[in-house]
Order: structure tokens, then C-alpha cells, then sequence
């Protein structure tokens, strides 16, 4: 195998590839952060790591590219834009979206990479960067046979569980609807913790509760005592980065036509949270929103 293509060296880019390093693999990565590129280079095994300066360059001089972008737009921008990796794609190519983009998009893009006689295919992962780190993403693939057998490799290479999902986009929109649900209780427990502090109960015992009742989610397991009563507020997810896949998941129920209200509700009080708080905190900070106090603590 040649060199695996990777643009995309953030908060999880970053981790994933030094995953792809560890595992024996070859990168020809790509990002517009200095700071980004000099700290993958940092450590990576002898003969293993080169840089391109561009998308199209990466198209070149790799086969199989890997995309960890933060959003449809940047990953458009990437494939389309000048030096881009549409102009540069050769045949039997295969780019790999694992960010979190908007599955109607992922399907336009995927056309035009196939016009060129190439594959697009789309493979989110969910998990925090402590699993990016580790190797042990879970990673939701949209594709045809033929594209996951020759990502998997790549794909294990990053990741414990691989889920096939689908045509290509069905990863993206399962990863899109996942995150609603988990945001969805987020909200749920933080509402229930504001009002239980009023209530002056102890919190300790309603997360118990929770846990060992039908409130039970992942947020009451993972977040609770973990993050929120803590006050710790550091779980690993960015309030920007959970509104913008509660807007993918606004823009499935807007392709579908459903009329899906709790979501709206959720895309607002998160649209209203990133406007208090800026997009940068951790999502668990959606608690303190709740409960009147936007100061960062």
C-alpha cells in the first residue's frame, strides 16, 4: 500500500493519524495549521511522514485520503476549491469523510468523485479524543462493498468497532441522528439537575437514581458526576461542534419533511448556549447555561 492521504490534523485529526503512524502506516498529510503539521511530525516513525502543501498535491501522491474536516463546507472548499482534490483525483481513488458533514452533501460530492473514476465515501466516528488517541473510535461507514474493503484496513487502523451503515451518506446521517439523541439527553439530565439543586436534593443520589432507573442514558452515566456536579466541565465534545450536528440533524428532518420538534427545540437552546458561551467550551456546559450562569467557571 502507499502512502495514506490525511488532511485534517484537529482536535481528533490529530490523534487518528498518529494512530495510522503507530500502526505501521505511511502519511502524506495536509493541514494549514503550522502548529498542527509540527506536531505530528513530532515523534513520527523515520520514513513514514511527508507533507503536501495542497489537496491536489495529496490527490497525486496518494490513493486512499482521509478527511477529518469540521464541517460539509470545509470539506466542499477541500474537494472543489482551487487545488482541490477533484481536479487531482485519479482513477480508482478513494476519499474517506470522517468528519461529521451533512449527508446530502456527502452524496453530491460522491458523484462528482465518481465522474472522475474515483470513490467517496463517508466514515464519522464517535467517541471522545481520549479514543481517538487509544485507537478505539467507533466509526459508522456509508459505501458499497467494494470501497469498505479496501478502507478497512485504514479504518481499523483508527478504530475498534466499524459499523456498515449503508450507501454512501447513511454513515453521516446515523452519526447526525445519534447526536441528537445523546444531546437530547444531555438536555434532559442538566434540566433535571437544575431542578433538583432548587429542590435542594442531593445530587450524588438523583444521578444513582437515574443510573439505576429508566432515566438512564449516556449523559446520566458519562456526564453527571464525571463532568457537571464535579464541575469539572471537560468532557471532550465542543458546544459549537454538538450545534453543528444538531443542524445536520435540522437538515435531515428539512430533506425528509418530518417535522421533528424536539429537535428544534434542542437546535435552539444550543444555538442560544454557543451565543452566551462561545463555541469553544466543553457541550456539558450546556448545564450552567440552564441554570442562569453563562460565566465560563
Amino acid at each position: 500500500m502507499g502512502p495514506i492521504g490525511f488532511i485534517g490534523l484537529g482536535m481528533m485529526g490529530l490523534p487518528m493519524a498518529r494512530c495510522l503512524l503507530a500502526k505501521g502506516h505511511r502519511l502524506l498529510a495536509c493541514d494549514t495549521s503550522g502548529t498542527a503539521c509540527a506536531a505530528l511530525r513530532e515523534g513520527a516513525p523515520a520514513g513514514r511522514l511527508e507533507f503536501a502543501p495542497t489537496p491536489a498535491a495529496v490527490a497525486a501522491g496518494a490513493d486512499i485520503i482521509v478527511l477529518m474536516l469540521p464541517t460539509s463546507a470545509v470539506v466542499a472548499q477541500v474537494m472543489e476549491g482551487p487545488d482541490g482534490l477533484l481536479g487531482a483525483l485519479r482513477p480508482g481513488a478513494l476519499v474517506i469523510d470522517m468528519g461529521s458533514s451533512v449527508p446530502a452533501e456527502t452524496r453530491r460530492l460522491a458523484a462528482l468523485a465518481a465522474a472522475r473514476g474515483a470513490a467517496l465515501m463517508d466514515a464519522p466516528v464517535s467517541g471522545s479524543v481520549t479514543k481517538a488517541r487509544a485507537g478505539t473510535l467507533a466509526i459508522m461507514v456509508g459505501g458499497d462493498d467494494a470501497a469498505f474493503a479496501r478502507a478497512e484496513p485504514v479504518l481499523r487502523g483508527m478504530g475498534e468497532t466499524l459499523i456498515r451503515c449503508g450507501a454512501v451518506g447513511s454513515g453521516h446521517a446515523m452519526k447526525a441522528l445519534n447526536n441528537y439523541v445523546y444531546a437530547a439527553g444531555l438536555l434532559a439530565l442538566s434540566e433535571a439537575l437544575q431542578m433538583g439543586a432548587r429542590l435542594g436534593l442531593d445530587l450524588g443520589v438523583l444521578t444513582d437514581v437515574m443510573n439505576a432507573s429508566s432515566g438512564r442514558n449516556v449523559a446520566t452515566e458519562t456526564k453527571a458526576r464525571q463532568e457537571i456536579l464535579s464541575g469539572r466541565y471537560a468532557g471532550g465534545f465542543q458546544l459549537g461542534l454538538m450545534a453543528k450536528d444538531l443542524e445536520t440533524a435540522g437538515a435531515i428532518a428539512e430533506e425528509t419533511g418530518f417535522d421533528a420538534q424536539a429537535l428544534a427545540l434542542c437546535r435552539r437552546l444550543w444555538r442560544e448556549a454557543v451565543a452566551a458561551l462561545g463555541p469553544k467550551v466543553d457541550n456539558t456546559m450546556v448545564h450552567r447555561f440552564l441554570g442562569g450562569a453563562p460565566d465560563k467557571p
